[in-house]
């Protein structure tokens, strides 16, 4: 079976986990220090707090922007149910907006649906392309909101020649499996905003006054305050010292999943059913996922395309999925329709791609895909 994806972890990844293990030190500490200077330094940006995951990246976020009960905050429906989640954990409520055909939110339809209770907007980068950064940080100028980029799939990907993660205040990312970099599970917010950066901190170690770190470097006792009812969305110093290791591969890892993407792309264009992933002047995707939509005029809707591609032993994915029509949304939504979403989502297939992807597996992915629709 040719998976749809798995993470790029060595040796070199394992001794680093290892050789931490053995410091005694395997929470909190000197590693995740250093993870999140060297993010920071590579995105650019002042400031990186690591945290659990990306959801808890977002939780945070919200809560230092200071979103609160009744506040609404404008997301894409088309992105993984977290990322209205996280909304709904700080008594806000999401408002789903369209996407364009590259999946990303439609700036226009975000527009239309503000108002006097909306107090953030939410971008996502989905599955590695960047969203309109400029555009929606002069549309929150504008209506005087709070933009936060939701950048799970985005490390390493830039816009204008700056890295995803130093263009605006708060910018979470995650490093689950599926990810072009992994420490298991984990995530990072970057920010150039020393308060949110402080408070950040704060939140994600149950409002902790003096970390362990800290006071485990001190030459002088230290007492810790609690100044405020925080989390437990830390990350470990075990995680970190994967994440570390991981960093340094990063930029090669996006030129190889770059490759696998220009020959997906080489093979798929003479299809003129097919629209492939866009990547518009001055952007540069890391290729977390390769997405191909089937249009109307396709000989196979989509579902029978995955089914014949899982006989042949290879595995795909569903669209990215919409989060207004999940069960746990489709009361509070109250039928709302979002039709370009819901039909991206529904004729859309998502492709292996993984480092490293064997040249014969790349080959074979392609070779079936032309095969089951010439048939």
């Amino acid at each position: 079976m040719i998976p749809i994806a798995k993470p790029y972890l060595t040796k070199e990844d394992a001794q680093a986990a290892y050789d931490t293990i053995l410091t005694g030190w395997i929470t909190q500490g000197p590693r995740v220090k250093e993870f999140e200077d060297k993010f920071a330094a590579y995105t650019g940006a002042k400031y990186a707090v690591a945290v659990s995951n990306c959801t808890t990246a977002l939780h945070l976020s919200l809560i230092v922007a200071g979103i609160g009960t009744g506040d609404e905050v404008i997301c894409p429906s088309m992105s993984y149910i977290a990322t209205a989640n996280c909304i709904k954990y700080v008594n806000a409520i999401p408002v789903f907006a369209e996407v364009n055909e590259d999946y990303n939110i439609d700036i226009n339809d975000v527009e239309k649906k503000i108002t006097a209770k909306t107090k953030a907007i939410i971008i996502v980068h989905q599955i590695g392309m960047p969203a309109d950064i400029d555009g929606f940080t002069q549309l929150a100028k504008k209506h005087n909101l709070v933009l936060i980029e939701d950048a799970a799939c985005a490390a390493g990907s830039s816009y204008n020649g700056n890295k995803i993660g130093s263009h605006s205040s708060l910018v979470c990312f995650s490093f689950h499996p599926r990810k072009v970099i992994s420490t298991g599970d984990g995530g990072m917010i970057t920010t150039n905003n020393e308060a949110y950066y402080e408070r950040l901190k704060l939140l994600r170690q149950h409002g902790m006054s003096v970390n362990d770190r800290v006071r485990h470097e001190s030459k002088k006792v230290i007492f810790e305050d609690h100044i405020e009812i925080g989390y437990n969305y830390r990350l470990t110093d075990i995680q970190a010292s994967v994440g570390i290791k991981q960093l340094e591969k990063l930029d090669w890892l996006i030129a190889e999943r770059r490759k696998i993407a220009y020959q997906y792309h080489e093979a798929f264009k003479e299809f003129d059913f097919l629209r492939l992933p866009i990547e518009k002047d001055g952007l540069l995707s890391n290729y977390q996922s390769y997405s191909i939509y089937l249009k109307p005029n396709a000989p196979i809707t989509r579902n029978e395309l995955m089914e014949k591609m899982l006989e042949a032993g290879i595995s795909t994915r569903r669209g990215i999925m919409t989060s207004h029509r999940e069960t746990a949304y489709k009361v509070a939504c109250n039928g709302i329709q979002l039709p370009k979403s819901e039909n991206l989502c529904d004729n859309s297939i998502i492709l292996p791609l993984y480092v490293p992807m064997a040249s014969e597996d790349v080959r074979c992915v392609i070779d079936t895909f032309k095969s089951i629709i010439k048939n």
